[in-house]
C-alpha cells in the first residue's frame, strides 16, 4: 500500500469505527477532502497530516504581547480575563450536555514517587498511627507547578517584562505574602463551562504524539472536521497528546525538556475563537518550543497578553475513551480550585461529565 492509500486508509478507519464517528456523510466528506489533499500535496512522502512548520520569532512574539492582549477589554481593574467569556448562558449550554450522567477525572494521580519528571514528588505522610485513638489522619505537600501534578495556572503565576496580565506590576501585586491581584482566589466560585478534547494523537492514527511534536492550527481545525465539533467562545479546550499512555508504556522522561503541545503559532487562533481556558497533558507549549529566545511562548502569550488560565498535566485518556466510546468530544467541565488566598494557582481535579 503506498502513503496516500495508507494515510486514506488510516483517516477511514478512524471515521468508521465503532469507537469513532459513524456520520455517513462526514465519511463522504471526510474522503472528498482527503483526496483533495492528495491532489495537491502529491508526493508519497507527505506524512499524516503534515504541514510546513510556521515561522515564529522572538520579536513576532513580542509584537503578539501587544496586538492579541486582552488588557483593558474587561476594564481597566479586571482580573479574569478570558473567564468573562464563560456566561451564564455558556454555563446553562454545559450544563445541556450532561446526557447520560458519566463522569470522568482529569487529573493524574498524584505523583509520590520522585521521577524524571517528578523532581517535586507528592507528599503524603500519615498522621497517627499507633496511637490509641480512634482517627486516623495524614499531611499532603505538594509544589504542584512543574511537569507532574495536574494544576492550574492562576493569572499571577507568570509575568513578562515587569508586568502581569492587564498591566498589574509584579512588584507591587506579587509579594512574600501572596498575589494581591489575579491569583486563584479568583475562581473560588468554580469553572462551569463546555469542555471539548482535541485528541491530536488519535487524529494522527496513534497511541502517543513523541516528545517534541508540535501541534498547528492545521491539526486543530482536521480535529474540528473529523469530530464534527467547532470551538467557540468560553469553550475550555483540552489538547490530547497521549503523555500519560507514553508514560505507562516506556516510562519517565524529562518532559520538562521534550513536550509534545501547541506550536506558538496556534495563539491567534485560540484568541480568534474565544478559547476561556486552555490545557493538556503536558504543559500546552510544545519543547523545544521552536522559538528561539522564546522557552514557553503558550504560557507567556495565553497568561500575560490573553489573560487565559491553563490546566497543565490533565490526564486525558480516560476522557478519550469515553468520548471515542460515546462518539462525541464535548461534555460539561467542571473545575474547582482550593479557595487560597494569593496562590498562583491550584492543584486540583476537573471532571468531564456526559
Amino acid at each position: 500500500m503506498n502513503r496516500p492509500a495508507l494515510v486514506f486508509h488510516t483517516l477511514e478507519k478512524l471515521m468508521t469505527t465503532p469507537h469513532g464517528l459513524t456520520d455517513p456523510t462526514r465519511i463522504l466528506s471526510t474522503r472528498i477532502l482527503l483526496c483533495s489533499v492528495f491532489l495537491v500535496v502529491g508526493p508519497a512522502s507527505q506524512p499524516l497530516l503534515a504541514q510546513a512548520s510556521p515561522e515564529v520569532t522572538e520579536a513576532m512574539v513580542t509584537q503578539w504581547m501587544t496586538d492579541l492582549s486582552n488588557w483593558g477589554r474587561w476594564g481597566d481593574d479586571d482580573q479574569l480575563g478570558t473567564l468573562n467569556l464563560i456566561t451564564v448562558e455558556k454555563r446553562l449550554e454545559a450544563i445541556g450536555l450532561a446526557r447520560v450522567g458519566t463522569s470522568v477525572s482529569l487529573s493524574h494521580n498524584y505523583l509520590t514517587e520522585q521521577a524524571l519528571d517528578a523532581t517535586s514528588p507528592f507528599g503524603h505522610e500519615m498522621l497517627g498511627i499507633g496511637s490509641p485513638g480512634v482517627f486516623r489522619s495524614d499531611r499532603y505537600t505538594i509544589a504542584y507547578h512543574g511537569y507532574a501534578h495536574s494544576h492550574l495556572d492562576a493569572l499571577c503565576h507568570m509575568m513578562y517584562e515587569g508586568r502581569l496580565y492587564n498591566g498589574y506590576v509584579r512588584d507591587d501585586e506579587v509579594t512574600e505574602g501572596g498575589c494581591n491581584k489575579l491569583s486563584i482566589i479568583n475562581l473560588k466560585q468554580g469553572i462551569v463551562s463546555r469542555g471539548i478534547l482535541m485528541d491530536i494523537a488519535r487524529l494522527k492514527g496513534v497511541e502517543y504524539l513523541e516528545p517534541g511534536t508540535p501541534i498547528y492550527v492545521e491539526d486543530l481545525e482536521a480535529w474540528e472536521r473529523a469530530a464534527g465539533i467547532r470551538v467557540g467562545s468560553g469553550d475550555v479546550v483540552l489538547v490530547r497528546s497521549g503523555r500519560w499512555a507514553r508514560r505507562a508504556e516506556v516510562g519517565p522522561w524529562r518532559t520538562g525538556r521534550e513536550a509534545a503541545g501547541l506550536h506558538a503559532s496556534v495563539v491567534p487562533w485560540l484568541r480568534e475563537r474565544g478559547v476561556a481556558i486552555l490545557g493538556s497533558d503536558y504543559t500546552n507549549d510544545v519543547l523545544p518550543s521552536r522559538v528561539e529566545g522564546v522557552t514557553q511562548p503558550i504560557h507567556q502569550l495565553m497568561l500575560v497578553a490573553l489573560g487565559t488560565p491553563l490546566f497543565d498535566n490533565l490526564d486525558l485518556e480516560a476522557v478519550a475513551a469515553e468520548a471515542a466510546r460515546q462518539g462525541r468530544w464535548e461534555f460539561m467541565l467542571v473545575a474547582a480550585p482550593l479557595a487560597v488566598e494569593g496562590g498562583t494557582g491550584s492543584p486540583l481535579n476537573p471532571l468531564a461529565i456526559f
